[in-house]
């Protein structure tokens, strides 16, 4: 009986997979990366009359899902606490909260979410939308990838973009001239830790 039951299922085992045909390899699983916001930085620079003003977020997460050893095919997903806009005056830094700028109280996060990324050597160049006040932009970031060791991986990128795209539209002019430029540097700096599985 024993025999007769494992002879049964040699046979169905044979005419589930042909002769010669090999069974469909298990999917490579992509490792999602945490943004290791302690050893990374996220900034702006912005001109300001004859000057410029630098500024950075304190509060921010984001992931980079990506296939093991294929960062051009990756994905990115970032989100900023908009309330933590810091340039190091606080006055300045309640105006950029209220309502003509980040407008936190109606909008407390911006994002970014890529859409496509390329990695040719160390080049990298990553596409997508960022979302500032309800409004979503395409824009496009270039920068470096700084390699991986181990658990750890890292990069650095940057766009310009233009902050009346945003609905950021306060335009005070003194003596002609406009105080507050409408191009605005933005810089990432990413130090990555590899998430463990499951």
């Amino acid at each position: 009986m024993t025999r007769s039951l494992l002879a049964a299922a040699a046979l169905a085992a044979a005419i589930a997979t042909p002769a010669g045909a090999q069974s469909a390899p298990s999917p490579v699983q992509a490792t999602t990366w945490r943004i290791d916001t302690n050893h990374s930085e996220l900034s702006f620079r912005v001109r300001h009359f004859v000057s410029r003003v630098h500024g950075t977020f304190g509060k921010w997460e984001g992931t980079v899902t990506a296939e093991p050893g294929a960062w051009g095919d990756g994905s990115v997903e970032v989100t900023v606490q908009t309330a933590s806009v810091d340039t190091q005056q606080e006055r300045r830094d309640s105006d950029l909260r209220g309502a003509d700028f980040f407008d936190v109280a109606n909008h407390p996060t911006m994002t970014f979410r890529s859409r496509s990324a390329s990695l040719d050597g160390t080049r990298l160049r990553l596409e997508g939308d960022l979302t500032i006040r309800g409004v979503t932009k395409p824009v496009v970031l270039e920068g470096e990838f700084l390699g991986e060791q181990g658990d750890r991986a890292g990069f650095s990128a940057s766009t310009t973009v233009n902050r009346l795209d945003y609905g950021l539209t306060w335009n005070r002019i003194v003596d002609g001239t406009r105080m507050l430029g409408d191009e605005v540097e933005i810089s990432v700096v990413v130090a990555l830790v590899r998430r463990p599985a499951g």
